[in-house]
């Protein structure tokens, strides 16, 4: 199919992915509501055009964490991401690295972090998940320090799974998961000889490698839930601020008090997030969340936003609304899965693209002209 706009790539992946593994990317938890309302509240946002003034000069360059970004984008981590395509993080990575933006490697990727580090010519970021064994967050601490990472990513919205409907019905969990995914990957052969055979081994890389044997992810999902930590708490995570020497971004935040207890804590960046509607369904978009959010902490930390970008245009109302930068999730999981790095590069281009567009047409010649006044007021949409 032709890839015209950076949501095509949603299309293209449906076609060439086993059921399962598109609806573990598309779906969210209970019925939904939250995913859907990510995409509507955030492009409901209007922009105010502005018109006649010299746009010959526009640049989309910033700066986070003393590093220079080619745009106010990253790609967010995603698990499992190298079952999307070969190998998948590694081609990924290349693909941030040669646009000039960040890449962040999961915690349950399946390349490791040594294997994606000595892929990309720039540093990695790395996500780490709140797991009961914290040797092993110290272990996966100490191996990504040494690959050159020096922003931890920290999720603390999923202390356990969200109840993903979704997953049982595709057959990535629930009653003869196994079985009904072979069967699917039968009936995708392209998937199945780039992914199924060449693509090996297909585990959880950074822990089997800590573990010394393969985790398998025959119960992917059931592993989840036994192994994530829900009793955790802000005290607890005292000893990684301590010991950890780079940069910190807690991800998961969509109240201003949180945010305000991240300040307290020392963290030097939140993520607006509601895990892209994957884990409690009926909370605020973060189209929604972003901007209370951002008047409560903006200028004590920088401010990063996930769930319902789908364009350049999205970034551009992100960023308007108080984002710093915004993290890409399923919109380069889907272009990783239809095209592989080439893929996740075109997506890159068109996202750029749209921005420049966007930009123009609003009147904002650098990104860090783009802020509330690029918005129409409510009261202005309201009216006739």
């Amino acid at each position: 199919m032709i890839i015209s706009a950076s949501t095509d790539y949603r299309r293209a992946a449906r076609r060439r992915l086993p059921p399962f593994l598109f609806h573990y990317a598309d779906g969210g938890s209970y019925a939904e509501h939250t995913l859907a309302r990510n995409v509507s509240d955030l492009s409901d946002i209007a922009l105010r055009q502005r018109v006649l003034t010299d746009m010959s000069e526009l640049s989309l360059g910033t700066e986070l964490f003393g590093r220079k970004l080619a745009m106010p984008v990253a790609l967010g981590p995603v698990g499992l991401a190298g079952m999307y395509a070969r190998r998948g993080e590694v081609q990924a990575a290349r693909a941030a690295a040669l646009k000039g933006i960040p890449f962040t490697l999961s915690t349950v990727s399946v390349c490791p972090i040594d294997e994606v580090a000595r892929a990309s010519e720039q540093p990695l970021w790395f996500q780490l998940y709140v797991l009961k064994d914290r040797g092993f967050m110290q272990h996966a601490l100490e191996k990504a320090w040494a690959a050159g990472v020096r922003t931890l990513v920290f999720t603390v919205d999923m202390p356990t799974p969200g109840a993903r409907y979704r997953d049982a019905h595709s057959g990535m969990s629930g009653p003869f998961a196994a079985q009904r995914r072979m069967l699917q990957a039968a009936l995708h052969p392209q998937w199945s000889w780039d992914v199924g055979l060449h693509g090996r081994p297909h585990d959880l890389g950074n822990i089997s490698e800590y573990r010394g044997q393969v985790t398998g992810l025959e119960d992917y999902i059931g592993w989840l839930g036994k192994n994530f930590d829900p009793a955790i708490s802000w005290k607890d995570l005292e000893w990684i601020r301590e010991f950890w020497k780079g940069s910190i971004i807690i991800k998961g935040i969509l109240d201003p008090d949180d945010a305000r207890d991240a300040v307290r804590f020392g963290a030097d960046g939140i993520v607006v997030s509601n895990h892209g509607g994957r884990q409690l369904d009926g909370v605020l978009s973060s189209a929604r969340a972003l901007p209370p959010v951002a008047d409560a902490v903006s200028g004590e930390l920088k401010i990063l936003a996930d769930s319902g970008v789908r364009n350049g245009l999205d970034v551009v109302r992100m960023l308007a609304l108080g984002a710093d930068t915004v993290m890409l999730g399923r919109s380069w999981i889907f272009a990783l899965a239809a095209a592989g790095e080439a893929g996740v590069a075109n997506l890159l281009d068109l996202f750029e693209k749209e921005m420049r567009v966007a930009m123009t047409l609003t009147s904002k010649r650098s990104i860090a002209e783009i802020d509330q006044n690029a918005l129409v007021s409510a009261l202005e949409t309201s009216n006739p």
